[in-house]
């Protein structure tokens, strides 16, 4: 390759440039270590004269005191445990599309779909699940089903302190995740919509073109 008049090689192009860095001797003094070790001790003393005479430390100046008599407070933004919500009419808002189940990387959420026949109490106006469990001992809190819910159904509280007797009690069904997710004020109200439409059509039916198959039929008919 020639570069103005100069052939040059390609490892001459391409190779790393070398950087060499001269490092001091380190005097006596420093090789005993004892300013680094000096340093660290007065951190170390500074923290506890903090903590024990004066009673400053993290847990005060964050929740008032030491878990479990002081409860933490959490910021705004904290990811805890996902739970189920109804809307303001008291309908469940999960309609069984399985997209958490689907994307939840540690498989910690099971979904029973309803079957073809449909609930009593909800219709045909959505398709309510037959179950709905998360395991929270494999939940990791990631938020993915949040973030994949087309329906605004599960959303991630502040409840970071889960305990229970045995494994069967961490696994929470679907009545206890909507006694613990409460109501969610849904702006869009999407089914009362499509429920008023649908009213709107039985009491005004739409009107048939005169070039339809059924007027003209009934034309000949007639």
């Amino acid at each position: 390759m020639a570069v103005g008049g100069c052939a040059l090689r390609y490892h001459e192009i391409f190779s790393p440039v070398k950087m060499i860095v001269e490092r001091k001797e380190m005097t006596w003094w420093e090789r005993l270590y004892l300013p680094a070790l000096w340093s660290g001790i007065k951190v170390t003393w500074r923290h506890f004269a903090q903590t024990f005479f004066h009673h400053r430390h993290a847990a005060a100046q964050t929740a008032g005191g030491y878990h479990p008599e002081f409860k933490w407070q959490v910021r705004e933004g904290y990811r805890g445990a996902p739970y189920l919500v109804r809307d303001q009419n008291g309908r469940t808002k999960c309609v069984s599309c399985q997209l958490c189940e689907f994307i939840c990387p540690p498989k910690a959420i099971r979904i029973t779909p309803p079957g073809p026949q449909p609930l009593p109490d909800v219709g045909n106006v959505e398709k309510r699940p037959a179950e709905f469990e998360i395991n929270m001992l494999r939940c990791i809190f990631c938020g993915f089903c949040q973030e994949v819910c087309p329906e605004e159904a599960i959303f991630l509280k502040k409840d970071y302190s889960l305990n229970g007797l045995s494994r069967e009690e961490m696994i929470f069904n679907m009545e206890k995740l909507l006694a613990l997710g409460g109501v969610h004020q849904d702006e869009i109200m999407k089914w009362k919509r499509k429920a008023d439409e649908a009213l709107a059509q039985d009491e005004f039916p739409p009107i048939q073109q005169p070039d339809s198959p059924n007027v003209a039929n009934q034309q000949r008919c007639t």
